[in-house]
């Protein structure tokens, strides 16, 4: 969704939504697939993309933007068919959500937006090393989160 009366803030807080959502579905496939002993950072994660998504969708609202709705489905960037794929793919999703908010972080025109991204980035940084120390991923963490 891109739209040409958007600013550049604007935009990039739509398309952090976008990753919101898609992070919210990424995570039901991570769950039906995840370790047992993973299930309550799975509903974790689940629940901190869930609740930054009704942020975004709140912050988008409040400055007159139309937020837009997830998509039906979305598509996994590999097949998912077991524990240590679902670790991967919930690495992925952080990793794709750190690129968003840094979006976010770099456009932003507003304190309150740039604070939110930043605290959004960090996050998903955060999440993302959790995943990476589970993979066992040396090391567990990267120097410029959300830089593809």
């Amino acid at each position: 969704m891109t739209s040409p009366e958007l600013g550049p803030e604007q935009q990039s807080l739509v398309d952090a939504l976008e990753a919101e959502h898609s992070a919210v579905f990424g995570y039901g496939v991570v769950s039906a697939f995840a370790d047992p002993a993973r299930a309550d950072d799975v509903a974790a994660h689940t629940a901190a993309h869930r609740a930054r998504r009704d942020a975004t969708i709140d912050a988008l609202i409040t400055v007159g933007v139309e937020p837009p709705v997830a998509a039906p489905g979305y598509t996994v960037p590999f097949p998912v068919v077991d524990p240590a794929s679902a670790a991967q793919l919930a690495l992925q999703i952080e990793t794709d959500t750190a690129v968003a908010w840094r979006s976010v972080a770099e456009r932003a025109r507003s304190e309150s937006t740039r604070a939110t991204a930043i605290e959004a980035l960090t996050d998903t940084a955060v999440r993302a090393a959790q995943w990476r120390i589970h993979l066992g991923i040396v090391p567990p963490t990267v120097p410029f989160p959300g830089r593809s």
